[in-house]
Parts: structure tokens; C-alpha cells; sequence
């Protein structure tokens, strides 16, 4: 699937401000950029470096004022389709060194104390078998509403409230796997069914191919806005904190945020 992808930001910064900005689609062997074109206004220098797990580029960048920020790209997705259902959870012991981290509580997602609810909720499942029924609960069990959650919600605030946006349903998700021993990450993206148009996020889960042995990270969209082979991931990390679009180490106003995404298909 072939993705066209506009993304425009505007933010205001009181005073010279460092910024690190993560809205470009990572090259992958899943998806190809085949043309880019990030631009900063007005001209402002900015360094590149690595994002976590390799995954995607984020930029430094020192500005003070008013920033004006476009990232034009196609993109070609050519991730193969998965039946999560027919895949085994990792024994801990052979779980890579990178997925570890993935296991622990962090700050929106306590997954320990989500225990009990797994253990009496999802029992007689196991690994893939175990993230479709999660899935298929956090969509059942939530409600997509605009505007009700904010940059402090947590997984157990989702959870007690039953509504939120992809970021918050990402969150529930990601919890109830870690608490089930499955190592989970939060990803964002671009994805053309998304509504309303938007930066995404959705989950990625470690599982195992009982056949090969070989463990890989499979996507999963609780929102069900998007797909595998229709998601242009930007990064990954352990929640929405590491992936946020825009982090700033001084005070900042967003002004304008518009994400259009469109495929061939």
C-alpha cells in the first residue's frame, strides 16, 4: 500500500528553546520512504539523531518565537499480514535483551496493578490467543471520545473512566499484556483511517513463531482505525512519553497541528 502523508505544525516559544520533534515515518524494512521533504520556518538549524530502539529519526532543534513545521513523504507499506492467534508468547528467559524493558512499569502504564484483572478476565489464553482477547476487549470496553483525556491520563484512569483517544486506548492495551508476561511497546504513526485525522498510536506486542522460535513485534490497534498493512510508523517506546511529537525543555504554545494521510488503495 502506497501512503501520501502531509503533517504541519505550529508552535510559539517564549525564549530560546531546545526541542526535539519526532513526526517523520521511519524507514523500515516494512515500509519504504521512497520521497521526503521536512521543512522548519523560519530557517532554523536542526541535528538528527536516533530514536529509541533505532526506530525513526527525531530532531534537535533551538528556536525561540514562532516555529512553522511541514513534513511531506510517500511511503510504500509492505507488511505481511499476521495471525496473531497462532503465535506463543516468549519464556522470559529467551527474550531478547531490547524487548526487557518492555515488561516494566512505566509511567501511564502500571501494568502490575492489572494482575488480578488479567488473571481472572483473559484466563485459559495464552500468548496470541491472549493479545486477541485483550484487543478484543479494550474495544468492546471503551469508548472513543475526543477531548476527555489530556498529557497526564494514565492507563488506570482509561480503564476506571471506560473512554479516550488512541493514545489512552495504546496505553490500556499495552498495560494488560505486560501484566499477562507478553512484552508490549507504544508506537506512533500515520494511518489513513484514522478519524479525525491525526498523529496515531497504537501497540506493539512480542510473540513467538512456534515453528521457527523466532520472536518479532507485531502491531495491534485496540481503536481498530488501522492496520498493519496500512500503518506508517514514526517510533516506538515504552508509552507516550518517549514518543511524543513534540517535547520541549521550555514554555511552549501549540498553535496549529493538521495531519492528512491518504492512500492508493
Amino acid at each position: 500500500m502506497q501512503l501520501i502523508i502531509d503533517a504541519q505544525l505550529s508552535v510559539t516559544l517564549d525564549q530560546p528553546t531546545d526541542a526535539l520533534l519526532q513526526c517523520e515515518a521511519a524507514k523500515t524494512a516494512a515500509q519504504r520512504v521512497i520521497r521526503s521533504q521536512t521543512s522548519i520556518s523560519p530557517n532554523t538549524s536542526f541535528s538528527r539523531v536516533a530514536a529509541q530502539d533505532g526506530v525513526g529519526e527525531r530532531l534537535w532543534l533551538k528556536a525561540d518565537g514562532k516555529i512553522d513545521f511541514e513534513y511531506r513523504a510517500e511511503i510504500t507499506i509492505s507488511r505481511v499480514p499476521t495471525d496473531i492467534a497462532a503465535l506463543a508468547s516468549p519464556e522470559p528467559q529467551s527474550i531478547p535483551a531490547y524487548a526487557v524493558p518492555y515488561f516494566f512499569n512505566t509511567r501511564y502504564c502500571s501494568a502490575e496493578k492489572f494482575q488480578p484483572f488479567v488473571d481472572s478476565e483473559f484466563k485459559g489464553t495464552a500468548g496470541g490467543q491472549r493479545i486477541k482477547a485483550i484487543e478484543e476487549w479494550v474495544a468492546k470496553n471503551l469508548t472513543y471520545a475526543p477531548g476527555v483525556s489530556n498529557s497526564e491520563t494514565t492507563a488506570l484512569d482509561t480503564f476506571a473512566q471506560r473512554e479516550g483517544v488512541c493514545r489512552d486506548y495504546a496505553h490500556v492495551l499495552i498495560s494488560l499484556v505486560r501484566a499477562s508476561g507478553i512484552p508490549a511497546r507504544y508506537v506512533s504513526c500515520f494511518a489513513p483511517e484514522v478519524s479525525p485525522q491525526d498523529y496515531h498510536a497504537v501497540a506493539q506486542v512480542l510473540l513467538q513463531d512456534p515453528k521457527s522460535g523466532a520472536c518479532a513485534w507485531h502491531l495491534v490497534d485496540p481503536t481498530r482505525m488501522s492496520t498493519p498493512a496500512d500503518t506508517a510508523i514514526i517510533g516506538v517506546g515504552r508509552d507516550a512519553g518517549d514518543v511524543s511529537f513534540l517535547t520541549t525543555f521550555g514554555p511552549c504554545q501549540l498553535e496549529r497541528s493538521v495531519v492528512s494521510v491518504t492512500s492508493d488503495e
